[in-house]
């Protein structure tokens, strides 16, 4: 019989994760739509932006209130299968 993963997170708590991709005029506010369908309090403020030193690619840091691991992982796999988005971590 499995056990099910202990998870290392105590929920509810605030969780950064950090998107590259490209820099395209849309990339950010497609992001935080993204983010806010898993988080609805998610909001563009909480979000970092950084530019690449050549400014080809953005990174995100956005911090979500992560309520759940279902709801982080739902929020991973989207963002992580996205055609804009190259990482994620």
């Amino acid at each position: 019989m499995m056990q099910e993963q202990e998870s290392l997170i105590t929920y509810p708590t605030d969780f950064p994760m950090k998107i590259m991709g490209l820099m395209q005029d849309n990339f950010a506010s497609t992001i935080v739509e993204l983010v806010q369908y898993h988080d609805p309090d998610f909001h563009a403020g909480k979000m970092e932006l950084r530019p690449s030193s050549k400014g080809t690619y953005l990174s995100l840091t956005v911090t979500v209130r992560a309520t759940s691991r279902e709801q982080l992982d739902n929020l991973y796999r989207a963002l992580s299968s996205h055609p804009m988005v190259k990482y994620v971590l």
